[in-house]
């Protein structure tokens, strides 16, 4: 291995994820819904500290390294703005048929969009 190469891992400080189908159902019957055209955001207020976060791409939007692709779109995206984020808060984030041919600032600006229709996004924290 050359040594200049080193591996970065960016982990995500204030967020957990969702993982399992009835904490995705939870947030989708209880939680308040925004969308626009390559995303569909639903939250719900969760009682702690810190977010959860859920991805989910449909087989619709394309094959798995689509689907793959789009998923790590959402989530730099997300860990790169997580500090103006309201905290407490269950996310889950649906890519829409659209998104397949999305490139990061497109995902970025649409995720930045819906947050702030929701209210969940303080523009005040900024990056810090």
């Amino acid at each position: 291995m050359w040594p200049f190469f080193r591996l970065l891992i960016f982990i995500m400080i204030f967020t957990q994820s969702l993982k399992k189908n009835s904490d995705f159902e939870i947030v989708y019957k209880s939680g308040k819904s925004y969308a626009n055209k390559y995303l569909v955001i639903y939250t719900l207020k969760n009682n702690t500290d810190e977010n959860r976060l859920g991805i989910s791409v449909s087989k619709k939007v394309g094959n798995s390294v689509v689907r793959h692709r789009i998923k790590r779109l959402i989530k730099e995206s997300y860990r790169l703005h997580e500090k103006m984020f309201n905290s407490g808060l269950d996310i889950a984030v649906i890519a829409r048929k659209g998104s397949d041919a999305c490139d990061f600032a497109s995902i970025e600006s649409a995720l930045l969009h819906l947050m702030k229709l929701n209210g969940t996004l303080d523009t005040n924290k900024g990056n810090q």
